[in-house]
C-alpha cells in the first residue's frame, strides 16, 4: 500500500486516550526521534512491542504474520512521526498504525483456519494423511512477554487469555473491522470513541461492529477461559496431566491416554486437514498412527498460547535422534484433556526457540 503520513495523525484523537505527561526521558527520545534518531525511537516503542506484537497476532493468527506486520507498522509509525503531535499517547497512535496494517493484511490475505474449519470429523484414524499446503493455517503463539492481567484498567480480557486458541481461531471467523473493534474494545480497553478515531469510522459504526462481534464470539466460545481452569486445577495437578499425557504416548499405553481425556475430546494436526472427535475416533488414530506408524517419542513441556502444551520429538533412524515433529497445545477441562491441537513443522519449533534434536541415543 503507499505510505501516507496524514493516515497516522492522531490530531483528532478524543482527549480521553491521552495517557499521563511523559517523563522527560520518554520527552527527550520523542524529541529525537522525530530529528531522525533510529536509536530514540526504538527506546520509545520497546516497552510496548510485546503487547503490540500479541495485538497483531490476534488481527491475524500467525506469529509470523505479526512478525511482518508489526515490523511494517513500526517502519510506517516511524516514517510518520512528525505527524504525531501528542495530543494522544503514543500507544494509542501506535495501535493506530499496528491495526491499520494488520487491516491491510486481512483485506490481501484472509483468515487462518483449523481443521475443524474446513469439514467434519473423521471417525476412523487417516493413515498417511498429507498436509493441505493451499490453506492459511493458524498458528500457536508464544506469548513471551505477555502480563498475566488485564492490559488496562478497561480490558475485559487478560492478556494471556486473549490469546488462547479458541479465542484467536474464533476471531478468524469474524471481519477485519469487527476483529479489531472487539480486540480495540475488549482486550485493550479503548473506548468506542477512541476506536471511531483509530479505525477513521463513525463510533456508531464501532458499536455495530462490537454487537456482531460479540454475538459470534458468544455462539463459538460457550468454555470458561483457560486461564480460570488453569487456576482451578492448580499447577501440581496440572504439571502432573502434561506429564502422564507425555509418558502415555512415550510408553504408547493408549489405555494411560484414554483416562485423560473427556468423551467429546477433539484431535487435530494442522496443516493435515483429517481431524477426529470423541474418545473412539481419538483412540483409533492414536493406536493406529502415532503408536504404530511413528518413530519413539519424546516431550518437553512448555507453554503455548496461554496453555499447557508439548514439543512432541520423533525418532529417526537416519539422523540418530529425535527431531522436531509438532507443538502440541492442550486445552483442559476440568483436569481432563478436551483438546489436542498438533501444529506440525519444525518452523513453530523455531519460533519458540526449541532444540533441533533430542537425545543421541534411542531408548531401550
Amino acid at each position: 500500500m503507499r505510505e501516507d503520513p496524514e493516515r497516522f495523525t492522531d490530531s483528532h484523537e478524543p482527549a480521553s486516550a491521552s495517557a499521563a505527561a511523559p517523563d522527560s526521558d520518554a520527552s527527550s527520545d520523542l524529541a529525537r526521534a522525530r530529528e531522525g534518531d533510529d536509536a530514540a525511537f526504538t527506546r520509545l516503542v520497546a516497552p510496548l512491542r510485546a503487547e503490540l506484537h500479541a495485538h497483531c497476532y490476534r488481527m491475524l493468527g500467525s506469529p509470523h504474520d505479526a512478525d511482518d506486520a508489526l515490523q511494517d507498522a513500526l517502519l510506517r509509525a516511524w516514517r510518520a512521526l512528525g505527524r504525531f503531535e501528542g495530543r494522544g499517547s503514543l500507544r494509542s497512535w501506535l495501535y493506530t498504525v499496528a491495526t491499520r496494517t494488520c487491516l491491510d493484511t486481512v483485506a490481501a490475505r484472509g483468515r487462518r483456519a483449523l481443521p475443524m474449519d474446513l469439514g467434519p470429523s473423521s471417525d476412523h484414524a487417516v493413515v498417511g494423511d498429507v498436509p493441505l499446503t493451499d490453506i492459511a493455517w493458524l498458528a500457536p503463539y508464544p506469548g513471551t512477554g505477555l502480563g498475566d492481567g488485564p492490559a488496562s484498567p478497561d480490558a475485559r480480557y487478560e492478556q494471556r487469555e486473549a490469546v488462547e486458541l479458541a479465542f484467536v481461531a474464533t476471531l478468524q471467523h469474524l471481519p477485519g473491522n469487527q476483529r479489531a473493534a472487539l480486540l480495540l474494545f475488549e482486550v485493550l480497553g479503548f473506548s468506542a470513541a477512541e476506536i471511531a478515531t483509530m479505525m477513521d469510522t463513525s463510533t456508531a459504526s464501532v458499536n455495530s461492529a462490537l454487537q456482531r462481534a460479540r454475538a459470534i464470539v458468544g455462539t463459538k466460545i460457550t468454555s470458561p477461559s483457560q486461564q480460570r481452569t488453569l487456576r482451578k486445577i492448580g499447577d501440581t495437578r496440572l504439571a502432573e496431566i502434561v506429564g502422564d499425557y507425555s509418558a502415555a504416548l512415550e510408553r504408547r499405553d493408549a489405555d494411560a491416554l484414554l483416562a485423560l481425556l473427556t468423551e467429546d475430546v477433539t484431535w487435530s494436526m494442522p496443516p493435515l486437514g483429517h481431524w477426529y472427535r470423541g474418545r473412539e475416533a481419538v483412540t483409533d488414530f492414536v493406536v493406529r498412527v502415532p503408536m504404530t506408524h511413528c518413530g519413539a517419542w519424546r516431550h518437553l513441556p512448555l507453554t503455548a498460547n496461554g496453555q499447557p502444551a508439548v514439543a512432541a520429538y520423533m525418532w529417526d533412524d537416519t539422523a540418530g535422534a529425535h527431531l522436531p515433529w509438532s507443538i502440541n497445545v492442550l486445552t483442559l477441562r476440568d483436569d481432563l484433556i478436551a483438546e489436542v491441537t498438533s501444529f506440525v513443522g519444525l518452523a513453530h519449533f523455531d519460533l519458540f526457540g526449541l532444540p533441533k534434536s533430542l537425545e543421541a541415543v534411542p531408548p531401550a
